[in-house]
């Protein structure tokens, strides 16, 4: 699979950037790729944002985006640039993917399921259900691995199949 663009979602947290390891890593493999950060920036108010904070929002995203992007340059990755969009985090990746042309989407997962999933909602899943681009989750190291659905019945019944 040839990469020309992977494009990594960040929204400020230490899990969103541990994406950027694997992301990297990726890169570093396509003489080509270029590495694009992107952030959904977007006013948590329900009503409608006046201008002023918006374009703070905007502009705070940019701000943090050039930091990371300052620093992967520090590191010798040169390929590499930055992108803001508003709205909410999902739709805005679908989005921006496309726009971008991604090659891949390389983003972190919470991990959680049931309850926690239903209550917090998933990003990773909307975008998983948003696009056709190709994506790369990484999860964080905290989640709870927990074995695929029908693992014990198909083990048991290979065990049970063997005796």
């Amino acid at each position: 699979m040839t990469l020309d663009t992977i494009l990594v979602p960040l929204d400020g947290s230490d899990l969103a950037e541990a994406a950027l390891e694997t992301a990297v890593g990726l890169l570093n493999e396509q003489a080509t790729a270029t590495l694009v950060l992107l952030r959904a920036a977007e006013v948590p108010t329900p009503t409608a944002a006046r201008t002023h904070e918006r374009a703070s929002a905007v502009r705070e995203a940019e701000s943090y985006l050039n930091g990371v992007a300052a620093g992967l340059r520090e590191c010798g990755i040169t390929r590499v640039r930055t992108c803001v969009w508003y709205g909410p985090a999902a739709p805005t990746i679908v989005e921006a993917a496309e726009t971008e042309k991604a090659s891949l989407i390389v983003m972190t997962s919470h991990g959680r399921g049931g309850a926690g999933r239903l209550i917090f909602g998933s990003v990773a899943e909307s975008v998983l259900h948003g696009t056709r681009t190709p994506i790369l989750l990484v999860r964080d190291v905290g989640a709870p691995v927990l074995p695929p659905l029908g693992a014990a019945q198909a083990c048991a019944t290979g065990a049970a199949g063997a005796a």
